[in-house]
């Protein structure tokens, strides 16, 4: 009999903690979540810059072919040597297809940047 008595007595007070509590919050202000159009974070700069970014000298450790191959993948084809200057910047004559060659250099970094 006392199980009985604890059991209903347990259940009423779920249901009593659970019952509607329409009023019970404070009205929201203004959107919850940030809109699609706005960045999440505004402090990470998500701009693609491989090819506006100046070149950075440092210490190379980049191989002649591994140069070539950074050069490559931006869509240009290596026409000569290529030679590392004091700076660790690797440049060599490249066109992309149908244009005019022109010099192209690699930093450290291995961006890409025609000159």
């Amino acid at each position: 009999m006392m199980k009985t008595v604890l059991a209903a007595s347990a259940v009423a007070v779920l249901v009593a903690a659970c019952g509607n509590n329409d009023g019970a919050e404070a009205p929201v202000e203004g959107p919850a979540v940030s809109s699609a159009e706005s960045p999440v974070n505004p402090a990470i700069d998500t701009e693609d810059t491989s090819e506006k970014a100046a070149l950075t000298p440092g210490a190379n450790s980049f191989t002649e072919g591994q140069a070539r191959e950074a050069i490559e993948k931006q869509g240009y084809t290596v026409s000569g040597p290529l030679t590392q200057d004091a700076q660790g910047i690797w440049k060599g004559q490249a066109a992309r297809s149908g244009g005019a060659s022109t010099t192209v250099s690699v930093d450290y970094k291995g961006v890409v940047t025609p000159q």
